[in-house]
């Protein structure tokens, strides 16, 4: 249902918004509903999150008129003065956060960075070693639904003992020597403990592999110093959504270290030459102009998180996450691992409540609590009805809640399954979240 168009041209949203209500209240209704929506409700999807007023603006920017194939200093079109200097800002602040050699901005989304990445080193019917998905891997870490998988070859390593998370590194090892990968992958998209790094990066070395890794969920956790950095521990490549636990718009980064070429010229395929061929594969190999708009907004988000305040942030997203887990289990239910090292924990919904994690996802939805359902380890339900639940912490820690308040998530999380077929609890919940919402302010949105 599409919301009430009136507007009032005096309120926050008459005057942030002139242009649409004269000109087209239908597409005003459904930003001014996403922005009661996000008001009101509870943001626990791990992959989400809330960005800065001025991460909107620099979105909403002229920026968007510029068409911009290329590299800065080396476009295709005139009139590149500003798109150069605000991509290079960009690159600059993405070095110095993440401590690598070289970024590339200009990935419009992760799942297309991961792609670049495949295309800049392998050939048809490579190898590459990646996270089994239902033990937290992602989708583009070889699902067999992906054009990827059809063109090169995945192999998956699973968790050792899902009850802690540990990861058989020894088997991982045998593994990588029988099916030799050009590139061994670590990375997650539900995998709620830490990688050990340096075992992976030892086993690549081994096997003559790259070391990459997809930070796309945890590399605002990095970028706050309360997460491992790869690049420490001799990794080569790094990609990252910039939304997330970052706090930007939707985009993406490839990040690596090597020596800086000229991206118009084909290098030679070596280790040296990564950060060259990740750009000829992003640019001309996969995608044309970048989004310029984006990548102004992209720069805004990376100058924030190079502020003391977020690292306050990065700790606090841990803070919370750790003491929801705690409460979650200390009330009964089930978490994969047993808990969470980073922002994020995955429920089991069949063990905890007999329920599998769409029919969760659901009833949490009709309170104002948005969830994503998520495979748990070898999952026998399919994905679109999986046995899980992921829950994530970046965006309530955004809005300023803290541990106490975790507990009157979880509290509600509870309270909806438990009278999931009384329609006036359910009701009398609904109305508790919007209540408790109303203390913590969504950033960006003026007058709130």
């Amino acid at each position: 249902m599409i919301p009430d168009t009136t507007v009032n041209p005096l309120s926050p949203a008459g005057t942030r918004f002139s242009a649409l209500t004269r000109t087209d209240p239908d597409v005003l209704a459904t930003i001014l509903g996403e922005e009661r929506r996000e008001r009101e409700g509870v943001e626990l999807i791990a992959s989400e999150n809330y960005v800065s007023g001025a991460v909107l603006e620099a979105l909403g920017s002229v920026f968007t008129n510029k068409y911009s194939e290329g590299y800065p200093g080396k476009r295709y079109y005139g009139g590149q003065e500003f798109t150069d200097a605000v991509e290079t800002l960009a690159i600059a602040r993405a070095k110095t956060l993440f401590d690598c050699d070289h970024a590339n901005v200009q990935p419009s989304s992760g799942a297309g960075a991961n792609i670049a990445v495949y295309h800049a080193w392998l050939e048809p019917g490579d190898t590459v070693l990646g996270m089994d998905l239902t033990h937290g891997g992602h989708l583009t870490h070889g699902a067999p639904v992906t054009h990827m998988a059809k063109l090169f070859n995945f192999v998956r390593y699973k968790m050792k003992d899902i009850e802690t998370g540990e990861i058989d590194y020894d088997a991982l090892r045998e593994m990588a020597k029988q099916q030799k990968p050009k590139i061994i992958l670590a990375g997650f998209s539900a995998y709620p403990r830490e990688l050990n790094y340096r075992a992976f990066k030892e086993i690549a070395d081994e096997v003559g592999a790259i070391a990459m890794a997809d930070m796309a969920h945890i590399s605002g956790l990095i970028a706050a110093g309360v997460a491992h950095n790869p690049f420490d521990d001799g990794f080569n490549i790094m990609t990252t959504t910039t939304h997330k636990t970052l706090r930007g718009p939707r985009g993406a980064m490839i990040l690596s270290k090597g020596t800086v070429g000229n991206p118009l010229k084909a290098p030679e395929k070596t280790i040296d030459n990564l950060p060259t061929l990740i750009d000829r594969s992003v640019f001309p190999g996969l995608q044309g102009g970048p989004h310029m708009h984006q990548t102004a907004a992209i720069a805004v988000a990376l100058g924030e998180a190079m502020k003391p305040e977020f690292r306050e942030y990065g700790k606090q997203v841990l803070k919370n996450a750790k003491h929801l887990a705690a409460f979650l289990m200390n009330n009964g239910c089930k978490l994969v691992t047993n808990g969470t090292d980073n922002h994020l924990m995955v429920l089991d919904c069949i063990q905890s409540f007999g329920l599998d994690g769409k029919e969760v996802e659901h009833i949490l939805d009709f309170v104002g609590i948005t969830t994503s359902k998520s495979t748990i380890p070898d999952d026998p339900n399919p994905p679109f009805k999986p046995s899980g639940l992921r829950l994530g912490t970046p965006a309530v820690t955004t809005r300023g809640m803290k541990e106490k308040d975790m507990e009157i998530l979880g509290m509600f999380m509870l309270q909806a399954i438990t009278h999931k077929a009384d329609e006036t609890h359910r009701l009398k919940i609904q109305e508790e979240v919007k209540t408790f919402c109303s203390q913590f302010p969504v950033p960006g949105i003026t007058g709130r």
